[in-house]
Protein backbone atom coordinates (compact mmCIF):
# COMPACT_ATOMS: atom_id res chain seq x y z
CA UNK A 1 0.00 0.00 0.00
CA UNK A 2 1.25 3.22 -0.89
CA UNK A 3 0.63 6.35 1.56
CA UNK A 4 1.64 9.99 0.85
CA UNK A 5 2.44 12.30 3.83
CA UNK A 6 1.79 15.90 2.77
CA UNK A 7 4.22 18.12 5.11
CA UNK A 8 5.56 21.51 5.34
CA UNK A 9 8.53 22.68 4.24
CA UNK A 10 9.70 23.36 8.20
CA UNK A 11 12.02 20.81 9.57
CA UNK A 12 10.25 17.88 11.21
CA UNK A 13 10.59 15.34 13.86
CA UNK A 14 10.84 11.79 12.82
CA UNK A 15 10.30 8.82 15.46
CA UNK A 16 10.71 5.06 14.29
CA UNK A 17 10.33 2.14 15.94
CA UNK A 18 13.00 -0.53 14.83
CA UNK A 19 12.00 -4.15 15.31
CA UNK A 20 9.04 -4.47 12.97
CA UNK A 21 9.38 -1.45 11.36
CA UNK A 22 12.75 -0.67 10.00
CA UNK A 23 14.26 -4.01 10.49
CA UNK A 24 12.87 -7.49 11.15
CA UNK A 25 11.13 -8.34 13.94
CA UNK A 26 13.64 -10.43 16.45
CA UNK A 27 16.07 -10.73 13.81
CA UNK A 28 18.77 -9.16 15.80
CA UNK A 29 18.30 -12.59 17.78
CA UNK A 30 19.14 -14.82 15.15
CA UNK A 31 22.36 -16.03 14.21
CA UNK A 32 22.53 -13.68 10.48
CA UNK A 33 21.45 -10.64 12.50
CA UNK A 34 19.39 -7.96 11.71
CA UNK A 35 17.72 -7.83 8.27
CA UNK A 36 16.68 -4.08 7.29
CA UNK A 37 13.52 -3.53 5.66
CA UNK A 38 12.55 -3.57 1.50
CA UNK A 39 12.20 0.35 1.01
CA UNK A 40 13.80 1.26 4.25
CA UNK A 41 16.77 2.72 3.05
CA UNK A 42 15.23 4.98 -0.32
CA UNK A 43 12.79 6.41 2.28
CA UNK A 44 15.62 7.75 4.71
CA UNK A 45 17.51 9.29 1.62
CA UNK A 46 14.89 11.19 1.13
CA UNK A 47 14.12 12.26 4.42
CA UNK A 48 15.89 16.14 4.23
CA UNK A 49 19.03 16.42 5.81
CA UNK A 50 17.74 19.18 8.33
CA UNK A 51 14.94 16.62 9.94
CA UNK A 52 15.31 15.15 13.19
CA UNK A 53 15.40 10.97 13.36
CA UNK A 54 15.07 9.46 16.39
CA UNK A 55 15.20 5.74 16.87
CA UNK A 56 12.96 4.09 19.62
CA UNK A 57 13.39 0.48 20.66
CA UNK A 58 12.65 -2.20 23.24
CA UNK A 59 15.85 -3.41 22.80
CA UNK A 60 18.22 -3.67 25.84
CA UNK A 61 21.22 -1.21 26.04
CA UNK A 62 23.53 -4.24 25.83
CA UNK A 63 22.72 -4.66 22.10
CA UNK A 64 23.34 -0.99 21.32
CA UNK A 65 26.65 -1.42 19.68
CA UNK A 66 25.55 -4.02 17.48
CA UNK A 67 22.59 -1.74 16.49
CA UNK A 68 24.30 1.01 16.14
CA UNK A 69 26.98 -0.74 13.77
CA UNK A 70 24.31 -2.59 11.40
CA UNK A 71 22.53 1.24 11.51
CA UNK A 72 25.73 2.92 10.29
CA UNK A 73 26.59 -0.29 8.03
CA UNK A 74 23.23 0.35 5.98
CA UNK A 75 23.23 4.15 6.35
CA UNK A 76 20.55 4.75 8.43
CA UNK A 77 21.00 8.15 9.56
CA UNK A 78 19.47 9.25 12.99
CA UNK A 79 20.35 11.76 16.01
CA UNK A 80 19.28 10.02 18.82
CA UNK A 81 18.44 6.78 20.00
CA UNK A 82 16.42 5.13 22.82
CA UNK A 83 16.86 1.41 24.02
CA UNK A 84 14.97 0.10 26.96
CA UNK A 85 11.45 1.09 25.72
CA UNK A 86 8.00 -0.37 26.90
CA UNK A 87 7.23 -2.82 24.32
CA UNK A 88 3.56 -1.59 24.93
CA UNK A 89 1.83 1.55 22.30
CA UNK A 90 3.71 4.62 21.40
CA UNK A 91 1.76 7.75 22.78
CA UNK A 92 2.42 11.34 20.64
CA UNK A 93 0.59 14.25 21.92
CA UNK A 94 1.74 17.25 20.37
CA UNK A 95 -0.68 20.57 19.71
CA UNK A 96 -1.40 21.77 15.93
CA UNK A 97 -0.32 25.77 15.05
CA UNK A 98 -2.98 28.06 15.08
CA UNK A 99 -2.86 28.95 11.60
CA UNK A 100 -4.24 24.74 10.96
CA UNK A 101 -1.02 22.94 9.97
CA UNK A 102 -1.35 19.68 11.50
CA UNK A 103 1.69 19.16 13.71
CA UNK A 104 1.24 15.25 14.55
CA UNK A 105 1.11 12.11 12.18
CA UNK A 106 1.36 8.58 13.33
CA UNK A 107 1.65 5.84 10.35
CA UNK A 108 1.05 2.03 12.11
CA UNK A 109 2.52 -0.40 10.03
CA UNK A 110 1.88 -4.10 9.53
CA UNK A 111 5.31 -5.66 11.31
CA UNK A 112 7.63 -6.75 9.23
CA UNK A 113 6.58 -4.91 5.97
CA UNK A 114 7.63 -1.50 4.82
CA UNK A 115 4.67 0.24 3.11
CA UNK A 116 5.90 2.76 0.57
CA UNK A 117 5.93 6.14 1.74
CA UNK A 118 6.27 9.19 -0.26
CA UNK A 119 6.72 12.54 1.27
CA UNK A 120 5.28 15.51 -0.30
CA UNK A 121 6.62 19.12 1.29
CA UNK A 122 4.40 22.20 0.48
CA UNK A 123 5.46 26.01 1.23
CA UNK A 124 4.43 26.99 4.67
CA UNK A 125 3.43 31.00 5.49
CA UNK A 126 1.91 31.55 8.75
CA UNK A 127 -1.32 31.85 8.00
CA UNK A 128 -1.55 29.72 4.81
CA UNK A 129 -0.11 26.36 6.05
CA UNK A 130 -1.02 24.78 2.22
CA UNK A 131 -0.36 27.08 -0.09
Amino acid sequence: MEKELMLSTLPHTWIFDIDGTLVKHNGYMTAEGDTLLEGVAEFFKSIPAKDMIILITARTSNLRDVTEEFLKKNNIRYDHIIFNAPVGERILINDNKPDGLQMAYSIALERDKWDKLTLVEKYHEIGNPTL
